[in-house]
């Protein structure tokens, strides 16, 4: 019988990984560049070329027609649709969407992706052109709804749709017109189409319609976004749908060219999708394209490195060039469906890689006396600088410089001429020149090898964040994985992050700098069949799951058997997505053997989040049933585990072998040289040593013990011991910047903590929360910079409270607090903080605190942002202080009845909601405990000196770095005073005046001038303007620099008492984050940095309920609130950026379908509001128009500046400012326009000013 053959191969940036299985046994590995247009056309054919040469022993000419009759498979995974998306190198398409969102993709969610860039820049839209379609539907019932619904089904309007949802179809698709405007995309030369419609997850009607009559004019691609995914969020499917349409005509050329260059097809062509699993050729879509590459890594780590019977969790760690993909694996394959790539979030089923631009690329740099490590990369061109191209340092040259790559391994294709060898020279010259610039700032005495050494550690501790973001963040222990390393140069680090993480046994698969590959050879055909439902979960609607999975079985059955894979090969997992009612977080459960899907989902929600709500109902949002087909997939045979097993009593044996000088714990040693081909199974000896093949270098550190097996080299640890010589006198720049990294890392994860376990759409959602770090006086230490507006004042709060409790605390107390007396911002803002005590002598050693955005804390508003309060009691709670818990008890009487106490005011409701008040304040003391456990074992890994030393010493750090920004701008000012004035809109002026010492770097912030307090909520207590200062110099700086109390150390304030932004004790103050949005303004327009932004954070709320104000009567209800963004400021060389939150906001609001769905209202319009930017040479980013129809009689509340409507009944249109409340009648709209940014700079001359709504001032400086 003839030889036959496999072959999968990962079609990457710069290389193509090819693995081939002869039918005979034998295996075929190589790689060969993506792309060599001097060599050949395709690297898909051309490893396909040279596997037929060896399997065939003859010839194959380049450029003829492949012959695939002995191909058994082809598997390909590919970089094809994300190097499209990446470079915008996709079709050509028009974008069909529901009127008044036709901006829905470029507004997103409007956050900004970098917290602290004036010049925002986000990815832009992928369509050429977009057209708003007539058509919509809405939900009819209500999430929050306090009273029973009984729907008129006399009314035609009402559909009941397969979900299970009753929708009201608003408005009918008018197919005349759409037929009209689909022509008119025809006749423009339109060939593909992408289409999303509000809603299309439970009625996709409307969207089928127009396929239908796209299909009918002639367009070749039609992609509507209820095919793609059954998800609820309208935004993410609209970026699908045109995402999938941007990519398919470049993917089926893709698909297509290849296939094309066979004469005989092989018997099946395969490619990799991003959830893991294979499709045939033919269902290959652009979407599916996407990520496909790592998928196959995380398909092989599972099957060649994880042993269901021992059970041991595994985290992938694929080390690049560019980038590090870190995954988890644990019994089965952990699926996101919604994945951000690129800047757009889109809604597909992929597997749960987490990428970081940190690789063997990494450009090392000197900033700020600290060591930074990427996220720049040197690329493969000009690459490192041992390239021999006149590229930077890199991670890679470290690596060189400590002798830990051997550069004779390295073929000689380095240089202008791609003919020399790695250049070691240049490479200790540069680490020379370096040295003696960090000697110099610093006054240490560093070697070279030091700093190299110090460079790689700080890539270290960079690639271990989202490993602890993956694990840690999620509840799961670290030290309780094995890591399995892969990629080019995932051996020389793993070790070394493992050691970093406290995991004890490392993995490395002999294929692993192809192992992405080998993983597309162990993949299997998979057909993903999803529906979205409305179920509340219960013994009485299981039976209506049941029947649907059983659909969804059939329809995966069908598909697969479709693509060539037989019946009794296909098997099943079915799954539920369940949460609980009033919560917008999905856990995705496996189908139990019992059925009982909600105590599978309470189980593992309690596991993934701490906390169970007992009796609140469990809604089932989406079904979804994984169909696999397991046909001719490359076999795994035995476990590593039973053969580690049998060789782990043996003696260590070390090959004598050549040595090689390498820079280990802290000097240079001569290690054993390994080859893995020289090394005989069963082989096992200590470490240090180096083991290289072709492809690979592996570290192996002191007292690590390595086995060897048949496919792998397993690494275990010693146990790592505390570090000694800590020296608390001097600070090391090395040890500075991997203590900001871990103090940064665990104010994220308590980030994460309060997010996962949060119940509120406010927190949860929004992200309306920051987490800290504080020194035992308590100063700021490291705050993620999650919400600007807590950036400088949380400390105030925490000083305090350290004052007013000094020596009454003991372990277990913790403290709450939100007035503005003791460094709140606004009463909605409720801070959680817990002390943290030695343990012998009691004494506090650190802080950590949250702080959270709370939608509903009582008050005479529908929600926290009142309009119309005049003085602080009638904005709801206010504390001073309390203790929240003591000794370990959680005081929830007391803060029920503080919660309650509102109530008793006059005009005043409680909160509407106090369960989710109380929960959110449980999260919140957990997301604390997070990070007194993770800092205790950082003083566990060190020694409480030496840890509080370089609390210290980073906040010492952030102080210079402000200092010397400081000294450049009195230079660049030539010693004059910097001064700006603005105005709100009630003609309030807000003054500023900033003296800088030349010698100190010191500065006067001196807000003499300001105007009186007002007679309204738009009062800011200090701690807004210190927080205005901290957000203002960092984005003036644009470097990296620890965010912590070091900021404002040489920051002078002087803000007269009775003003508007020092008030007085009684005042109201919930307008204080709008107040912030001039504050900072006012600061960047006294450094000439740019043109104001919208200055507003225009904060909307609406709702029912609560004491009734004339009879005392307390309704049932609820409430919603949002902050609406606007246009940013241009500046010197750039032009704002529309519809996007700015400076002290940067919260995300909440797709439509779900304010729809869980809020009596229908969201009108939410689009860019054009012409609204200011002129000049660069124009200010336009605000936005966001219109809100209430469906039953609500109150409405806003707090913003001037450009708010209410369109009545008729059509008639009212204006009613910035600061109201309304009631609004069921069919009435409130309509919001946020304002724009400021243009900056002389309009060139001659220019016309176009028709513009309204401009901000615009700077000449």
């Amino acid at each position: 019988m003839p030889e036959s053959v496999k072959i999968t191969i990962d079609r990457g940036g710069t290389f193509c990984d090819v693995w081939a299985s002869i039918s005979d046994g034998r295996e075929i590995i190589f790689k060969l560049l993506s792309v060599d247009p001097s060599s050949y056309k395709d690297a898909l054919t051309e490893a396909v070329r040279r596997v037929l040469e060896f399997l065939t022993g003859q010839p194959v000419a380049r450029g003829t027609l492949l012959d695939g009759s002995s191909i058994e498979w082809i598997r390909v995974g590919t970089t094809v649709a994300t190097n499209a998306l990446l470079e915008r190198k996709g079709e050509r398409f028009a974008f069909l969407t529901s009127r008044g969102f036709k901006d829905v993709c470029l507004i997103g969610n409007q956050t900004r992706p970098k917290l602290f860039d004036l010049n925002i820049r986000r990815p832009g839209v992928l369509y050429d052109k977009v057209v708003p379609i007539s058509g919509r539907v809405t939900i009819e019932d209500y999430v929050l709804n306090p009273y029973p619904c009984n729907h008129d089904f006399s009314d035609t309007s009402l559909v009941t749709t397969a979900s299970g949802d009753v929708v009201r179809i608003v408005e009918d698709l008018d197919e005349d017109d759409t037929r009209r405007q689909l022509g008119e995309l025809k006749s423009a030369g339109y060939k593909s189409l992408g289409v999303c419609f509000v809603h299309s997850h439970i009625f996709p009607d409307h969207e089928r319609m127009v396929a239908e009559i796209a299909r009918e004019i002639g367009f070749d691609f039609v992609t509507i976004s209820s095919d793609l995914s059954q998800q609820v969020k309208f935004v993410n499917r609209a970026n699908s749908a045109c995402a999938d349409a941007y990519l398919a005509r470049t993917v089926r050329e893709f698909v297509d060219g290849f296939s094309g260059n066979f004469s005989v097809q092989p018997r099946r062509i395969e490619f990799m999708q991003s959830d893991g699993g294979l499709v045939s050729s033919s269902k290959f879509s652009g979407l599916k394209a996407i990520l496909s590459g790592p998928a196959g890594g995380v398909v092989a780590i599972a099957k060649t490195c994880y042993d269901e019977k021992e059970g041991t969790p595994i985290i992938g760690f694929d080390m690049g060039g560019t980038s590090t993909d870190v995954s988890r694996f644990e019994r089965s394959f952990e699926h996101v469906f919604d994945t951000t790539i690129s800047g757009t979030t889109i809604a597909a089923p992929m597997l749960d890689v987490k990428t970081i631009a940190a690789g063997g690329g990494s450009i090392l740099q000197w900033k700020n006396k600290m060591f930074v490590v990427g996220p720049e990369s040197a690329g493969a061109h000009p690459g490192p600088a041992c390239y021999r191209k006149g590229g930077p340092l890199t991670i890679t040259d470290a690596n060189l410089l400590l002798g830990r790559l051997v550069p004779e391994q390295f073929p000689s294709i380095f240089g202008p001429n791609a003919n020399e060898a790695l250049d070691t020279a240049v490479v200790t010259e540069e680490f020379q020149h370096l040295t003696i610039e960090i000697n110099s700032d610093t006054g240490l005495s560093f070697t070279p090898e030091e700093v190299a050494a110090g460079f790689i550690q700080m890539a270290d501790e960079t690639m271990s964040r989202p490993i602890r973001n993956i694990t840690e963040a999620r509840g799961h222990a670290l030290n309780s994985h094995n890591l399995v390393s892969f990629g080019g140069a995932g051996g020389q680090h793993a070790c070394s992050i493992a050691r970093n993480l406290g995991i004890p046994r490392i993995i490395i698969h002999k294929y692993s700098s192809i192992l992405s590959a080998y993983g597309i050879g162990l993949a299997s055909v998979v057909s993903d069949q999803s529906a979205a439902v409305s179920y509340t979960a219960s013994a009485k609607t299981l039976p209506l799951i049941l029947e649907k999975l059983a659909t969804l079985r059939k329809q995966a059955e069908d598909d697969l058997i479709a693509q060539g894979i037989k019946l009794n090969l296909i098997q099943y997992e079915n799954y539920a997505s369940l949460r609980y009612e009033g919560s917008d977080t999905s856990i995705s459960v496996l189908q139990p053997q019992d059925n009982d899907f909600v105590k599978a989902f309470v189980d593992q929600h309690r596991r993934e989040f701490a906390f169970e709500l007992a009796g609140r109902p469990v809604v089932v949002d989406t079904i979804r049933v994984r169909g696999t087909g397991n046909m001719d997939a490359a076999e795994v045979k035995e476990s590593l585990f039973d053969e580690l097993a049998l060789i782990s009593t043996r003696v260590f044996q070390l090959p004598v072998t050549a040595l090689h000088r390498t820079f280990l714990d802290g000097v240079w040693k001569k290690i054993p040289r390994l080859y893995l081909s020289e090394l005989e199974i069963g082989t096992r000896f200590a470490g240090p040593a180096l083991i290289l093949d072709a492809t690979q270098t592996i570290l192996i550190e002191s007292g690590s013990i390595v086995s060897i097996l048949k496919s792998h080299i397993v690494i275990d640890r010693p146990e790592s011991e505390r570090s000694s010589g800590e020296d608390c006198e001097v600070v090391n720049p090395v040890q500075l910047t991997m203590f900001s990294h871990r103090f940064m890392s665990i104010a994220e994860q308590m980030g994460h903590t309060l997010q996962r376990i949060a119940i509120s759409t406010s927190i949860k959602e929004r992200l309306d929360f920051s987490c800290a770090i504080f020194s035992p006086d308590g100063k700021l230490v490291a705050n993620a910079p999650h919400v600007p507006v807590h950036l400088g004042s949380m400390q105030y709060a925490i000083q305090w409270q350290h004052e007013h409790w000094k020596g009454k605390l003991n372990p277990g107390d913790v403290l709450l607090t939100n007035h503005p007396e003791t460094g709140g911002t606004h009463l909605p803002d409720l801070t959680v903080i817990t002390p943290a005590f030695h343990a012998e002598t009691k004494q506090i050693i650190f802080y950590v605190a949250s702080r959270g955005h709370h939608t509903d804390i009582g008050g005479i508003g529908i929600t926290s942002m009142a309009p119309d309060a005049t003085e602080l009691w009638q904005e709801g709670i206010a504390i001073k202080t309390m203790k929240l818990v003591s000794n370990g008890v959680f005081e929830e009487d007391s803060i029920r009845k503080v919660f309650l106490a509102v109530a008793e005011l006059p005009g005043c409701s409680s909160t509407r909601r106090l369960n989710d008040n109380i929960s959110d304040l449980k999260a919140q003391i957990a997301a604390n405990q997070k990070g007194l456990k993770l800092i205790s074992e950082l003083c566990q890994s060190h020694s409480l000196p030496y840890v509080q030393f370089y609390m210290r010493s980073i906040q010492q750090n952030a102080e210079l770095a402000i200092r010397e920004y400081l000294k450049q701008v009195y230079a660049r000012f030539n010693g004059r005073a910097l001064q700006a004035i603005d105005y709100y809109d009630d003609g309030t002026p807000v003054v500023v005046k900033i003296t800088i010492e030349p010698e100190t770097g010191s500065a006067h912030f001196d807000f003499s001038g300001t105007g009186e307090e007002t007679y309204s909520n738009m009062n800011a207590p200090p701690s807004i303007t210190s927080s205005a200062i901290m957000y203002a110099l960092r984005a003036m700086i644009n470097s990296d620099i620890p965010l912590n109390e070091g900021c404002l150390a040489p920051i002078r304030i002087t803000i007269p008492p009775s003003t508007v932004l020092n008030p007085s004790d009684a005042v109201a103050i919930s307008g204080s984050t709008i107040a912030s949005q001039r504050v900072t303004d006012l600061i960047l327009k006294a450094f000439h940095a740019c043109a104001a932004s919208q200055g507003c954070a225009n904060a909307l709320g609406w709702g029912m309920g609560g004491k009734d104000a004339d009879t005392g009567l307390v309704r049932p209800g609820w409430n919603y609130g949002e902050s609406i963004g606007g246009g940013s400021g241009a500046g010197p060389g750039w032009h704002g950026t529309s519809g996007v939150h700015v400076h002290s906001t940067n919260t995300k609001i909440t797709d439509p379908e779900i304010i729809e769905k869980r809020t009596p209202v229908l969201v009108r319009r939410f689009e860019i509001r054009e012409g609204s930017g200011g002129v000049g040479e660069y124009k200010g980013g336009c605000g936005i128009v966001r219109e809100i129809e209430a469906r039953v009689d609500l109150k409405f509340s806003i707090v913003m500046w001037e450009g708010t409507f209410l369109w009545r009944t008729g059509g008639r249109k009212v204006s009613i400012g910035g600061m109201a409340v309304v009631n609004v009648k069921a069919g009435e709209s409130i309509e919001i326009n946020t304002p724009g940014g400021g243009g900056y700079g002389h309009l060139p001359q001659g220019a016309e000013v176009e028709n513009r709504h309204d401009t901000r001032p615009t700077p000449t400086f």
